[in-house]
Formats: C-alpha cells, sequence, structure tokens
C-alpha cells in the first residue's frame, strides 16, 4: 500500500495525515502534506533550491543492489582487507560470479518537485538524473543544488550534475571525486549530508564503510572510519575534515562556524 492510500489522497489533511502517522504536533506549529506517492517514492534526502524547487534522492537499491556485511559474514576478513574501492570491486565480483550484474538492475535517482501553481503543495514531478546503478554503488544518500548545477553523493562517487538548458532534467554528469566505500559494511553508512559551509566549500561525510580518495597523487581518506570530508565545488582541494566517526549523517553549521553531525 503506498502512502497516498494510506492519506486518502494528495489532498489529505493534517487531521488525516497525524491520525495515520502519529506525528505530534507542536503548539504553534502547522504540518500540511506537500508532496506523496506517485509523484516521489523511498525518499532518503531532499534539498530545496533558490526557486523553491525541491531535490529529493530516491532510491530502490535498498536490500536490492546494496549488501550488508551481516548477511554475508563469511566475506568479513576479506572486508576488513579491503583497502580501496576497487579492492571491494574485485571482492563482490569473486564471491557472485555470474550474479555480479544482478547488483546493478535497480537504480537510485534524484527526483524534482515544485508547485507550479500555487496550489501549497507539489503539481509537479519529474526524474531530474537517474541511472545510479553500478554494482559498487551504495544508496543515494545526498542531494544538494546551486543554480543549475547539482551534487549528488553516491558510494562510491561524488557526482556533479548540470541541468544546462533549465528544463528540470539533467543534460550532463560527471565523477568529482571517487573511492568512497572501501568496504561491504553496514547498508547505510554512505555518502551523505552535503552542506555548504562558511568558506564556501562543500561539506559531506561517509560513514565507517570508509574512505580512500586519490587526488594529485595523494590518499586522501580513512578505509577504517567515518569521516567528514569538505572540497571546493569542482571537487579540487578535498580534505578529510574529521575523522573516527561511526556514521554521522546530516551536517549543520551554527552561525558560529560550529559544525554539528548527528553520528548514527
Amino acid at each position: 500500500m503506498q502512502m497516498k492510500d494510506l492519506l486518502g489522497g494528495k489532498g489529505a489533511n493534517l487531521a488525516e495525515m497525524t491520525s495515520v502517522l502519529k506525528l505530534p504536533v507542536p503548539p504553534g506549529f502547522t504540518m500540511e502534506l506537500w508532496a506523496a506517492e506517485p509523484d516521489l517514492a523511498q525518499g532518503v534526502s531532499l534539498y530545496p533550491d533558490h526557486r523553491g524547487r525541491i531535490f529529493v534522492s530516491e532510491t530502490f537499491r535498498h536490500s536490492k543492489g546494496v549488501l550488508d556485511i551481516r548477511g554475508i559474514k563469511d566475506w568479513l576478513d576479506e572486508d576488513l582487507a579491503c583497502r580501496t574501492a576497487d579492492d571491494r570491486l574485485a571482492m563482490m565480483k569473486r564471491h557472485l560470479g555470474t550474479k555480479f550484474a544482478e547488483y546493478g538492475l535497480r537504480p537510485d535517482r534524484v527526483r524534482l518537485l515544485w508547485d507550479a501553481t500555487g496550489a501549497g503543495h507539489a503539481t509537479q514531478s519529474r526524474v531530474f538524473a537517474d541511472g545510479f546503478n553500478h554494482p559498487l554503488d551504495g544508496i543515494l544518500a545526498g542531494v544538494i543544488a546551486r543554480g543549475n548545477d547539482v551534487w549528488v553523493g553516491n558510494i562510491p562517487n561524488l557526482w556533479h550534475v548540470r541541468d544546462n538548458d533549465g528544463d528540470g532534467v539533467a543534460d550532463s554528469r560527471r565523477i568529482l571525486l571517487h573511492g568512497f566505500g572501501v568496504r561491504v559494511g553496514f547498508l547505510g553508512h554512505d555518502l551523505h549530508g552535503l552542506t555548504w559551509g562558511p568558506d564556501g566549500r562543500l561539506y559531506f561525510s561517509v560513514g565507517d564503510r570508509g574512505a580512500n580518495v586519490v587526488q594529485n597523487g595523494r590518499s586522501i581518506g580513512h578505509p577504517d572510519t567515518g569521516s567528514v570530508f569538505r572540497c571546493n565545488p569542482d571537487g579540487s582541494d578535498l580534505e578529510e575534515f574529521a575523522f573516527g566517526l561511526r556514521n554521522p549523517q546530516d551536517l549543520v553549521f551554527d552561525d558560529r562556524g560550529n559544525l554539528f553531525t548527528g553520528d548514527n
């Protein structure tokens, strides 16, 4: 059953939504349903752009294309020995054999939603970018936008995607950084938390699936811990800002420049 069925369709009111989902509404706050299936599905993260549109990362690879070491414990020693994403790729091919290709069948994607009529909820829904389905890919767990440019966090890559003509569909994409997700590890310990820092740089996090990114001949990251990274918008000058974490998810700066994260 889809959420729209539970909520009585896109026009479900607040009472219906809170009754079904049992969401408490604090005094002084209101809550409205802005978008639901079939306009989006399996949302992981979202980001509003300067035009009031919402980019949503959607996953269809959870348990259908992304492994979890807890279900394949006989891989554990090899998984812990992986130092690069290519090591993990070789391990997957070795163990999966002919089934390896099955892990690339389900794509994750980025959806774009907006209110085109002033209705107070999403009236337009469009797949902005899809095809994130290499067997090495994790869950597409991070998205952020600036102008016509969108950055996508999806192990093992940080992507730059661009809508050149402004029609709401990506025209080009390229990998800015590669090497996140050294291990199979725990499903959900992904590349996420994309945010702009007070220094104008892009910050993002990866869980303890680890990272080993080679840039200008230098290895950056720790294969054994979760980390927070930062780089210029074009991916240059990558730095590991913090490490020794387990699964840092969203990143938020306060007005003094302090960085907070929820370490799952």
